[in-house]
């Protein structure tokens, strides 16, 4: 299930994933909400909580087919992925160099500090 994560900058789309992951979520949740963030600030700046493993996400909502499908309705500006596994860290990293935008990686312990960057295009000082 993908559900959006209220209490963030406006101008960040913002969604945690837990459990199982489908094509619905992505359809009726995040493409909605990307579409409106668009709208709003003529970019787009997304930050993904993944509460889940890849393993739960169905072949329907496999990133290749979701974020492509996204990058053609949007305006990629920063996007964050908030996770502690360092496989999908790697693969935000090498992403990167394919989108248009910055893509980072966060551990979740740093919530907060992917939000600001999504925000700003920095991060908090420590």
């Amino acid at each position: 299930m993908i559900t959006i994560i209220n209490d963030t900058p406006e101008n960040v789309a913002a969604f945690c994933a837990s459990g199982e992951i489908t094509k619905e979520d992505f359809e009726n949740v995040v493409i909605p909400r990307v579409k409106k963030k668009v709208e709003q600030f003529d970019e787009l700046n997304y930050l993904m909580y993944l509460d889940t493993d890849l393993e739960n996400f169905t072949a329907g909502a496999w990133f290749q087919d979701v974020l492509l499908g996204i990058k053609n309705l949007s305006k990629w500006n920063r996007a964050a992925i908030v996770t502690d596994k360092s496989g999908v860290q790697n693969f935000t990293e090498i992403f990167s160099v394919l989108m248009p935008g910055e893509f980072k990686s966060f551990p979740k312990e740093n919530l907060y500090n992917a939000l600001f960057w999504c925000q700003n295009g920095n991060e908090v000082q420590s």
